[in-house]
């Protein structure tokens, strides 16, 4: 990692402790044409005799490093480190010249080889496109320089704090994890101080770069119905039915998560094949509940999950949380309502504008609970004339829960369930433990932390999907199942959902403070993020994503 750190001081630390890692194309085709030099590990021999070693591990204790060099070449007590490279040399008036991060790397080798009792005054780097050798001669500048940076990199982990992302660098261009680091997101919230809105100074689209992908490749794979089997051959997943045999299939590499709904099973070698692969599977009920995820490896940053529980732990620091949440909840709610009710009253929302910001400044996480109700109050007494079907079967008059009691109410049930597994399995991706969180206090099997990023979301992605459906005729009466006690939906109206929900996280919608177009998705990913950012004390306060 002590060529990370010469490249960009907060990759190594994203990297090395925190656990992070995102693949580009680059790394993946790195990793491609390095595998046959990472096959097996050779010995150096201990006689004199000329030796090619590949993969040859050393550590050396007094220098503090530990290296796996590629490639050791020796002719009796002297010997040649020789570290390859996916790309090309870079091209220079004085000839063929090497970046400082793959000089840094190839130094200390030179320190570990001296250590362990070797003769090394040079070192190779081989540049696999350009096919070049270039050679390193290790002068005392150089070996000075990569002394610094061990030390440098030693006293940045005892600190325990993530480095300060680079400003309008090159080097972020083509970064694989500018998505989880965001540079130029995280400098502009800094500058501004959090502001909901840039000033005219700060204009994002000036200032951020999209170093981001706009969305993600990999898609979740849903199973819904009895009888439904999900399978492993090869790269893909099958998805096999008692009754029509097999019906679906997907590449592996293509699916971001599984979701399991009812009945529906997986087995023992898809499952093992998902875990390797840290590609979650989730299980939920007929009805739609989140009951469990079936994960491989946890996440590594240790260190967010002391942040997070620190900061639970403190009334007022969680409260500044849940202010910002449950204000960008009712900012979204006011928006809607203002876009899609052309006959709302203007006291409804000049009372929502005014319970936004009172909620800004709640002195208690009760006086909060106190607003968010008046707030979902007057949502949800327009929320039926932004209904435009005009069967009584489809009229809303109140929200009601376990179980809903009509076809509306078990729409928006179903869907905020789809949202919360999806915040939960973003929160573990990024590091959190969903079950703690600020405004929503722990109990048994409740993923607090979800349903805190969930509020602000609530409005401009399940209710959006609910209100679509409905209003494109898309949902009929025979969706719905009628029950002494309640609504339930049928497996069609299910698929109709899944595949609403879907659609909705695919869109792109431009970020409000940043300026970029991103999909739903991606928004939550970000969210997190910057959350985590917060908890670092990298951020003053949690930006909510509030739409324009």
């Amino acid at each position: 990692m002590l060529a990370a750190y010469a490249y960009c001081p907060r990759l190594s630390y994203l990297q090395w402790v925190q656990g992070e890692f995102q693949d580009s194309a680059e790394t993946v085709e790195g990793r491609h044409l390095h595998r046959w030099i990472d096959a097996e590990e050779d010995p150096i021999p201990e006689d004199f005799q000329p030796f090619h070693a590949r993969s040859v591990s050393l550590s050396a204790p007094q220098a503090g490093v530990c290296c796996r060099i590629d490639l050791l070449e020796g002719d009796g007590s002297h010997v040649t480190p020789v570290e390859y490279k996916r790309g090309e040399t870079r091209k220079g008036p004085a000839g063929p010249g090497i970046f400082e991060p793959h000089l840094i790397q190839l130094a200390a080798q030179c320190l570990a080889l001296r250590e362990n009792g070797f003769s090394c005054n040079e070192g190779m780097v081989y540049y696999i496109r350009s096919q070049e050798r270039v050679p390193v001669k290790f002068d005392r500048q150089l070996l000075d320089r990569t002394l610094s940076l061990l030390a440098d990199m030693r006293r940045a982990v005892q600190r325990g704090e993530l480095p300060p992302p680079l400003e309008n660098s090159q080097r972020c261009d083509r970064c694989s994890m500018a998505g989880i680091c965001l540079p130029d997101e995280v400098n502009l919230l800094r500058e501004m101080g959090a502001e909901k809105e840039p000033t005219q100074e700060s204009n994002p689209e000036e200032r951020i770069r999209m170093l981001l992908a706009s969305r993600d490749d990999q898609v979740p794979l849903y199973v819904v119905g009895q009888g439904k089997t999900v399978r492993k051959r090869g790269e893909r997943l099958e998805v096999w039915s008692y009754e029509e045999g097999k019906i679906s299939e997907a590449r592996i590499r293509e699916i971001s998560k599984v979701c399991l709904y009812g009945s529906a099973e997986i087995t023992t070698p898809a499952m093992v094949e998902l875990m390797q692969r840290n590609v979650p599977v989730l299980h939920f009920t007929h009805g739609g509940w989140f009951q469990g995820i079936a994960l491989g490896m946890s996440h590594k940053n240790v260190q967010l999950r002391i942040q997070q529980f620190r900061w639970a732990e403190d009334e007022e620091r969680s409260l500044s949380v849940a202010r910002k949440i449950v204000s960008g909840k009712i900012e979204n709610c006011r928006t809607r309502l203002r876009k899609y009710d052309p006959g709302v009253p203007s006291l409804v929302l000049t009372s929502l504008a005014s319970l936004s910001q009172d909620a800004e400044n709640a002195s208690s996480l009760q006086s909060l609970l106190g607003i968010e109700g008046a707030a979902g109050k007057a949502y949800f007494s327009r929320f039926g004339e932004m209904l435009k079907v005009g069967e009584e079967s489809f009229s809303f008059e109140e929200r009601n829960k376990r179980p809903p009691k009509d076809p509306v109410n078990s729409t928006l049930s179903y869907l905020y369930g789809i949202l919360v597994k999806e915040l939960f399995s973003t929160l573990l991706a990024a590091g959190f433990d969903p079950y703690l969180g600020f405004y929503h206090q722990p109990r048994y099997g409740r993923p607090a932390l979800a349903l805190d990023m969930m509020e602000e979301f609530r409005p401009i992605i399940a209710d959006s999907v609910a209100f679509r459906l409905f209003n494109k005729k898309e949902l009929k009466d025979t969706d719905f199942i009628k029950t002494g006690i309640g609504i339930s939906l049928t497996a069609e109206a299910k698929r109709k959902l899944i595949a609403g929900y879907e659609q909705r996280m695919q869109t792109e919608i431009v970020h409000p403070i940043f300026g970029y177009k991103v999909s739903y998705r991606r928004v939550l990913e970000i969210q997190a993020r910057l959350l985590s950012r917060v908890l670092s004390g990298e951020l003053s306060e949690y930006p909510a994503f509030v739409i324009r």
